[in-house]
């Protein structure tokens, strides 16, 4: 739903606004539950304020080169190319925390970007690419990197911290980090009108929650390529609110994707690698 947040505002408000006000009514949110705890702010201090900023430095500045990529290139061809996330979280997760990876693990990462593969081939991406697009598509590998070290760091941080840090950290920065950009293409805007993307900001927390669980209980290199199950959403949210028909190869990539991610959940890690986390 965020990622469509965008279509859904129709130009009434830009991407990086949007994203703005989602900070916002994120921070909001998480200021009511630690006052719903009673308890202080001072509580969820971390002793690595800078590794969080970097976390929000490399989030916000590889989703700002996947934007950017979006407006100077097919925006088929830029998502294809944002998924190569996959590709460098998972040697991350085996080079930096020492991961181990099973015949079946590797068989349903495989499994995983075949279907995403699938469903981006089905929606035509890189049918009509032009040497223009090759800058733009360079950035996109860039910011593909970026979100791999962001998640690398998520992983880290999701074990030093605890849950409700990792999220204030993140989106106070992410606030302060934003700000300039959204001020340079802000639209003027209604309060009516900007309500809906700050109470984006329950549904990110929401999610934020879940995808810091994630990282906290699996290694890296399973929770990186179940990401790929967001192709299905966005297709099902086309489906139902934009009326966007998915073709067969969507159906049939996002069942691949769904059968990899299921085979990713029940098999389990080998041994010794939840110790290497804390080392790194």
């Amino acid at each position: 739903m965020i990622f469509a947040s965008g279509k859904f505002a129709d130009g009434s408000a830009t991407p990086l606004q949007i994203l703005f006000l989602r900070y916002i009514g994120g921070l909001a949110t998480l200021l009511l539950v630690v006052v719903a705890r009673r308890e202080r702010l001072s509580a969820y201090r971390s002793p690595k304020p800078l590794s969080h900023f970097m976390r929000a430095v490399f989030g916000a500045s590889g989703g700002g080169a996947l934007i950017y990529a979006s407006a100077n290139m097919p925006i088929v061809d830029a998502t294809a190319i944002g998924l190569l996330y996959v590709v460098f979280v998972v040697p991350l997760g085996v080079l930096v925390l020492k991961e181990r990876l099973g015949r079946q693990q590797l068989g349903a990462i495989t499994i995983c970007c075949a279907g995403a593969a699938i469903i981006m081939a089905s929606r035509g991406a890189f049918t009509e690419f032009q040497p223009a697009y090759v800058l733009p598509a360079c950035i996109a590998v860039l910011g593909a990197a970026l979100l791999a070290v962001e998640g690398l760091m998520i992983k880290v941080l999701s074990h030093a911290d605890r849950t409700m840090t990792v999220l204030l950290y993140v989106n106070t920065f992410g606030l302060l980090l934003m700000a300039g950009p959204a001020a340079m293409q802000w639209v003027p805007l209604t309060l009516e009108g900007a309500l809906p993307f700050v109470l984006l900001g329950p549904l990110a927390v929401t999610a934020q929650y879940c995808i810091v669980q994630g990282y906290r209980l699996a290694s890296l290199s399973i929770v990186g390529p179940v990401d790929y199950t967001w192709l299905i959403f966005a297709g099902l949210i086309g489906f139902l609110f934009f009326g966007e028909q998915p073709t067969l190869g969507v159906v049939a990539g996002s069942a691949i994707v769904a059968a990899g991610g299921i085979m990713l959940a029940v098999v389990k890690s080998p041994p010794s690698e939840r110790e290497s986390t804390s080392a790194a």
